[in-house]
């Protein structure tokens, strides 16, 4: 699947102040929240739709669409709850899981300390959201965590990641798709 990368000025201006080291603590949680909700909004364009008959404040019948696919929001514990917020503007609707996973000292492999995925409930979509892909060993997790769950189509959404990192995610997870502010040669 596709690697996605944002080329909008807005999400290129939005990240540079979230790249900021003077960049408050404050504006970073607006910032992430604003970046995440515009590149759901791109990560959202391919879900399936359905029908839907209404009547409007004027008494009219108005055949429209309503969103088909059970959708599932997945942050990653703790980085990815800052994420989750501008996916729900998007989604209010959307159930949300967490996973949460940490790094071994020694091996730096992730190992996961908590997953809310309901047994038996698997679903159609699921957005993983993690801020920055590294070497993607985390992510990388989740996506087969996720997968083993059952969603039918994994959809990763991430502010920054390092071109290793996203290279190897696509090695490692060719079927998912990947919506992200930037890619660097080494993360800065």
């Amino acid at each position: 699947m596709p690697v996605h990368v944002a080329t909008h000025p807005l999400i290129a201006h939005k990240l540079t102040h979230l790249r900021d080291r003077r960049t408050t603590a404050d504006d970073f949680r607006k910032l992430l929240r604003e970046i995440s909700f515009y590149l759901g909004y791109e990560a959202t364009r391919s879900l399936n739709s359905m029908p839907q008959v209404v009547t409007t404040p004027m008494n009219a019948v108005f055949e429209g669409v309503k969103i088909a696919d059970k959708v599932t929001i997945v942050p990653i514990l703790r980085a990815g709850l800052g994420m989750s917020d501008g996916l729900l503007d998007l989604m209010p609707r959307a159930a949300v899981h967490h996973i949460g996973m940490y790094r071994a000292k020694e091996s730096f492999l992730p190992v996961e300390y908590y997953n809310r995925l309901p047994r038996n409930e698997a679903c159609d979509v699921a957005f993983i959201c993690d801020p920055c892909i590294a070497t993607s060993n985390t992510i990388s997790a989740v996506c087969s965590i996720v997968k083993k769950w059952g969603a039918k189509r994994v959809i990763v959404i991430a502010t920054v990641g390092a071109k290793v990192g996203v290279d190897k995610l696509m090695q490692l997870h060719p079927d998912v798709e990947l919506f992200i502010g930037a890619i660097d040669d080494i993360l800065s």
